[in-house]
């Protein structure tokens, strides 16, 4: 049985930029709608876009409304319910509020970065604890350069990154929601 008690939270603040500053970074349509789409394939019914930037949050849901409504609806059924589970909030806060609703147990937050962390747990140990299906559990990703330390202070869960066999590590958020979601939602085969 897959349980319900997973979403994703991608943040726009506050993350850094390539000079380690505290910055919002802008939306981009691709993470929106790729991860929008795994997050739905694996059984997920929430995606949190979170922006204090008001116009990002417009153009957010903008672009939901285009594919849930009209020519773009009648276009590409399966990206409107791809885009039915977006959610757009301003703060972490209020995605872990709107999140909270349906269950008893606090919402627990679980980040991950590219960077290694003492104390970071296997995705395969974050997957058995997913079995607790009352227990809901919220996925922070980041954009620009990374999530700030503050983010992962908060955090009840540091999640081992996502590498590969050689030393270059800089996967797009979309292509590392979209490795962690097989690997937390997907069909166990072996070598998991």
């Amino acid at each position: 049985m897959v349980c319900n008690n997973l979403a994703i939270a991608l943040l726009h603040y506050p993350v850094y930029n390539k000079h380690h500053e505290v910055v919002t970074t802008a939306l981009t349509n691709l993470d929106q709608h790729d991860i929008a789409r795994s997050s739905r394939t694996f059984g997920l019914d929430r995606f949190y876009i979170v922006t204090p930037s008001e116009e990002q949050r417009r153009l957010a849901e903008r672009i939901s409304s285009h594919w849930q409504e009209g020519w773009g609806a009648d276009y590409n059924p399966d990206r409107r319910t791809a885009l039915e589970i977006v959610r757009v909030c301003p703060t972490l806060q209020s995605a872990t509020e709107d999140f909270q609703s349906g269950f008893t147990k606090p919402v627990k937050l679980a980040i991950t970065g590219a960077a290694q962390r003492p104390g970071s747990i296997e995705l395969s140990v974050f997957r058995n604890l997913l079995e607790e299906c009352d227990q809901p559990y919220l996925l922070l990703l980041g954009t620009g350069w990374g999530l700030t330390e503050n983010c992962f202070e908060e955090a009840d869960y540091i999640l081992k990154p996502i590498t590969g066999n050689g030393s270059y590590n800089h996967l797009s958020v979309r292509s590392a929601a979209a490795i962690m979601l097989d690997r937390l939602r997907g069909t166990p085969y072996k070598g998991r």
